[in-house]
C-alpha cells in the first residue's frame, strides 16, 4: 500500500466524494479526511492509502493541480513512508556507539 497526501480540500468535504473522485484514477484502499475536532470541518486536507505504486503515481500525476469542488488540489506520495524506515547513519558521518550502562 502506498499512502498518498491530498490537500487544498473545501471544510465539508466528503469521504464517499472524495473516494469517486479519486478512484477513477486508480484502487484506493482506505481514506482520512483529516478533521477539526470541534466543529467536524475538513482541515483541507487528507490521507488515503492506495492499493499499487502504478496507481498511486497515477493519481499524482492526473490530479495534481486540478480543481476539485472548486479549490485547486495538490496530490504527492506521502513523506510518512520514509519515517517507518530503521535508523541509517548519514554516509559521510562515522556512526558513534553509545557508551555501555553500568549493571547494579
Amino acid at each position: 500500500m502506498v499512502k498518498i497526501f491530498i490537500g487544498g480540500l473545501p471544510d465539508n468535504i466528503q469521504e464517499m466524494d472524495l473516494a469517486i473522485f479519486v478512484s477513477l484514477h486508480g484502487r484506493v484502499e482506505t481514506i482520512k479526511v483529516v478533521r477539526d475536532r470541534a466543529t467536524g470541518k475538513c482541515k483541507g486536507y487528507a490521507f488515503l492509502e492506495i492499493f499499487s505504486l502504478p496507481d498511486a503515481k497515477n493519481i499524482v500525476s492526473t490530479l495534481n493541480g486540478e480543481s476539485f469542488k472548486g479549490n485547486i488540489i495538490t496530490v504527492k506520495i506521502s513523506e510518512e513512508e520514509n519515517k517507518t524506515q530503521a535508523f541509517k547513519p548519514k554516509a559521510n558521518q562515522p556512526f558513534k556507539a553509545k557508551r555501555p550502562r553500568l549493571q547494579r
